[in-house]
């Protein structure tokens, strides 16, 4: 029971912001680790919010201006229109921010003393390695055939010369990720966003990225793990990713939290702003 307890616990993470996490979306102090391995649900999270960029903190501070009145039943109108269960998604928010704050951070410390950076990114890139799968799936729903190719290709040369995809050696011959989701996929394919939507021990999502979600899972070979009676395994496997990527990603844009008023805004505004991107391109 005491290790299901922590399991759930530490997967809250992956839709917090920690008080020292969220800053990571921070435009004011960004740091180099964001590039060093894949974000996990809680550096993702608060990446949307650097998204929004100092002028999340303008927005969120901002008072009308004359012309601003006259339009700003519209605004809220379209706020609705995306938002329409803030109430509950703020509550969501603040339960994995703290979850995140005083639970998988003091963890992910305590494993960036145990386990050396070094090793900490060959464990990222073996997990990267693995979930090729879905990245090249949807690139060929979406017609990306290079996207496609550099996959196929990152997953060949990752497994051989990167040693079972220990190392990113790919990069080296500049074969770059493709990263495409099936939420990606649908928004291509013209489906609605949908309601912006938190829920505990996840990240943020829209309906259409929660649907898209659980299709990458399927295709993840990782997920296959988690299926009777590889259940322990498959946890301890989740576990690890998200412990592991929170370590290296554990002081990332420091000061953020201080110095956006609303920082759900800012993190729900970011991430709409970034799928929106993602989906265009």
């Amino acid at each position: 029971m005491l290790t299901v307890t922590i399991a759930a616990v530490a997967l809250a993470g992956c839709g917090s912001l920690s008080s020292a996490i969220k800053p990571e979306s921070s435009p004011l102090t960004p740091s180099p680790p964001v590039s060093r391995a894949a974000p996990s649900a809680a550096v993702s999270t608060a990446r949307d919010a650097e998204d929004t960029g100092a002028s999340a903190v303008v927005i969120a501070q901002a008072q009308p201006t004359p012309q601003d009145k006259d339009t700003k039943s519209a605004p809220e109108s379209d706020e609705e229109d995306f938002d329409p269960w803030e109430k509950f998604n703020e509550k969501v928010f603040e339960f994995n921010r703290q979850a995140d704050r005083f639970v998988l951070k003091p963890v992910a410390r305590v494993y960036n003393v145990i386990i050396p950076e070094p090793f900490q990114l060959m464990i990222a890139n073996g997990f990267d390695n693995i979930s090729f799968v879905p990245r090249m799936v949807n690139s060929l729903l979406q017609a990306k055939w290079g996207g496609a190719t550099r996959e196929l290709s990152r997953f060949v040369i990752n497994s051989t010369l990167g040693i079972g995809g220990l190392f990113d050696a790919a990069k080296y011959y500049g074969i770059q990720k493709s990263p495409e989701d099936f939420g990606q996929t649908l928004g291509v394919w013209g489906v609605t966003p949908g309601p912006y939507l938190i829920v505990p021990f996840l990240e943020p999502m829209t309906v259409r990225d929660g649907v898209g979600r659980a299709v990458d899972s399927v295709m993840n070979p990782l997920s296959y793990f988690g299926l009777m009676p590889f259940f322990w395994t498959g946890l301890a496997l989740k576990l690890g990713e998200v412990v592991n990527d929170r370590a290296l990603n554990l002081e990332l844009f420091q000061g953020f939290e201080e110095s956006v008023v609303d920082l759900y805004s800012a993190v729900r505004n970011g991430y709409l702003r970034r799928r929106e991107q993602q989906i265009k391109e």
